[in-house]
C-alpha cells in the first residue's frame, strides 16, 4: 500500500470517527479525493464515507505506530 501523509491519515482518521457517529472537523476535499483514488474512502450523497480497506489500513496504521493516528477530531478552522 502507499504510504499515506500526516493530512490523509488525519482525514482517515476522522472519516472512521464520522462512521461511529461522532463530531469530526473538516475533511479536506484534495484529501478525500486521494482516499478515494486509493480505495479508502468514497463519496455519497451524505459526504465522504471510509470504505471496509481505509477501516483496514487505519487499523495497521494504529497496530504499527499508534503515536501517529490522533484520536482527537481536527477541530473546525472559524472563518475569518
Amino acid at each position: 500500500m502507499t504510504p499515506l501523509s500526516p493530512a490523509q491519515v488525519d482525514a482517515l482518521s476522522n472519516l472512521s470517527r464520522k462512521k461511529a457517529g461522532d463530531d469530526v472537523g473538516w475533511v479536506a476535499i484534495a484529501q478525500a479525493r486521494e482516499l478515494t483514488e486509493l480505495g479508502l474512502a468514497l463519496r455519497n450523497r451524505s459526504g465522504w464515507e471510509i470504505t471496509e480497506a481505509g477501516e483496514a489500513a487505519l487499523r495497521d496504521l494504529v497496530e504499527a505506530s499508534p503515536d501517529n493516528v490522533s484520536d482527537a477530531p481536527i477541530p473546525f478552522v472559524p472563518r475569518a
